[in-house]
């Protein structure tokens, strides 16, 4: 398979875009006022220990506290044997910390934590919607071939190194260069063929980068931040550009600097795969992918056939229903919906890549007669999360006929990210009909006569709703005058919202709405 990165860097923004075979599947934008925080380093301050969800509340210096749970303190994990290797940060966004394998039972963190505690933590998840940042105590610091781990005392290899005497092997030649007490190691993917020299070298340099964010702690007064992970693009070069990738391209001369710079130091031999863009076409229209950019925010995602999917992001998860649309196949109907669903299969894991949702997932594939064809469209599913960097899992079609999937969120959707409430429908996508928006100012009028009030009024509505009563009720107005006993005069207001309406006393431009509009 092709795989090529494309980097937009401009003054305000930085967009990477990975492509497979010439197939946008993944996109990470950095912005000045929306920067990325997974991996950063803070000296925190405790400000809650909540017992009953064995959790605590850490300051950072965000907007809201920090979550820390009991699982994510610093504490004796026991011996492991080799096969219970944790994995690398190879599945993780590029600026991830490496996640933990199976860990002994964490200690009450009443007994470990107490209210004004000082404590390093690591942000581990973005904020997200309501939520505050996810922290965790086990710092992680990456290198391009291991990943240090101060607080821990074990030696791991990625598991997607999957030959035992290739991860003995590496074992053994990271143990022999890792100073005693010094803290743990992960071997990455790409450090299957580096020499036991260039650990030692970059071990050597992780570990005095911990001591260095250790002795700054010691000078800060808590919440402060002790330790920026490094650039988007940086650690982009750092964790994902290697071998497997046939090229990158970059349009701008200081960035390509800069990658060209530090490839000097880590990977010298990569650096002919690098290319300055200088043609005057943008490098992402030259692509041809900035439609799909564009198209990231739409529910509707066509498929090669002509069926679609229809994904809706709410608070709790995703759905995602699968339609057959205009294809209607000729005449096996089970072979026209099998082929949609694979379709769909296939879209849906490069749609979650690509629009960087994560949590839950349920999708509503077309039913199939057959457990064969529900369990091929499964598989295709798996097969094609498989390439996705973030941690996923899709479990077996439910007896409603639905697949509920997984997939690691650190950090806010590019939709979440991109995008805010719109200020009429309150996020939710629909208004009040101009019917509806009638029957509810005319409640509102009733329970103002009902009140004992006979103050003529003057009724501002949007108008879409004045050209509907108009239209269709025109009589409308004048019977509810002569039921309430008191004269409205009806105005439309451009300013209104589509479903909003005002009830003003005339003379005194006194505004009762709120007193009276109670549905």
């Amino acid at each position: 398979m092709k795989r090529d990165i494309l980097i937009n860097a401009a003054q305000r923004e930085t967009r990477v875009a990975i492509l497979e075979d010439d197939q946008l599947v993944e996109l990470m934008i950095d912005r000045p006022d929306n920067r990325r925080m997974v991996g950063d380093i803070y000296l925190g301050k405790v400000e809650a220990v909540l017992p009953g969800i064995q959790a605590a509340f850490v300051q950072i210096g965000t907007e809201k506290s920090a979550f820390l749970h009991a699982s994510d303190l610093v504490f004796d994990e026991g011996d492991d044997d080799e096969d219970e290797d944790e994995e690398s940060d190879d599945d993780e966004e590029p600026d991830a910390p490496s996640p933990r394998g199976r860990r002994a039972k964490a200690p009450p963190i009443q007994d470990v934590l107490k209210r004004g505690q000082d404590i390093i933590v690591q942000v581990s998840k973005e904020p997200i919607s309501t939520k505050g940042p996810r922290v965790t105590a086990q710092v992680s610091l990456a290198g391009r071939f291991v990943v240090f781990m101060p607080f821990a005392s074990r030696v791991g290899v990625s598991r997607k190194i999957g030959e035992r005497e290739e991860r003995r092997r590496l074992r053994d030649q990271v143990q022999a260069v890792l100073p005693p007490d010094s803290g743990g190691v992960i071997v990455r993917t790409v450090g299957e063929d580096v020499t036991q020299e260039t650990f030692k070298r970059e071990i050597s340099t992780l570990i005095q980068q911990w001591k260095k964010i250790k002795r700054k702690s010691h000078f800060q007064h808590a919440p402060a931040l002790v330790h920026r992970e490094t650039s988007l693009t940086r650690g982009l070069i750092r964790d994902l550009f290697s071998t497997k990738i046939d090229g990158l391209q970059v349009d701008s001369k200081q960035v390509y600097n800069e990658i060209i710079e530090y490839l000097k130091g880590i990977a010298p031999e990569l650096q002919d795969r690098v290319t300055l863009y200088e043609d005057s076409i943008p490098i992402f229209d030259k692509a041809g992918i900035e439609p799909e950019i564009r198209d990231l925010f739409k529910r509707r995602c066509d498929l090669p056939s002509g069926g679609y999917l229809i994904i809706e992001q709410t608070e709790a998860l995703v759905s995602v229903d699968v339609n057959s649309g205009r294809y209607t196949g000729k005449k096996d109907p089970e072979k026209t919906i099998f082929k949609t669903n694979t379709e769909a299969a296939r879209e849906l894991a490069r749609q979650l890549r690509l629009r960087d949702i994560g949590g839950i997932i349920v999708c509503d594939f077309i039913d199939m007669e057959t457990k064969a064809n529900r369990d091929k469209v499964l598989q295709e599913l798996r097969t094609n999360l498989s390439r996705d960097r973030a941690r996923t899992k899709a479990f077996a079609v439910s007896e409603l006929g639905l697949i509920e999937m997984t997939r690691q969120r650190v950090r806010a959707s590019h939709y979440q990210n991109s995008t805010e409430l719109c200020t009429v429908c309150g996020g939710s996508g629909r208004v009040f009909t101009p019917e509806s928006t009638m029957r509810r100012f005319e409640r509102s009028v009733r329970r103002m006569a009902s009140d004992g009030k006979k103050d003529s009024l003057i009724v501002k509505v949007h108008p879409e709703v004045a050209l509907y009563v108009l239209e269709h009720e025109h009589d409308m107005i004048h019977k509810l005058e002569k039921s309430v006993g008191f004269s409205l005069d009806v105005r439309d207001d451009p300013l209104l919202k589509p479903d909003e309406f005002k009830l003003v006393v005339k003379g005194a431009e006194r505004d009762v709405t709120q007193q009276y509009a109670m549905a």
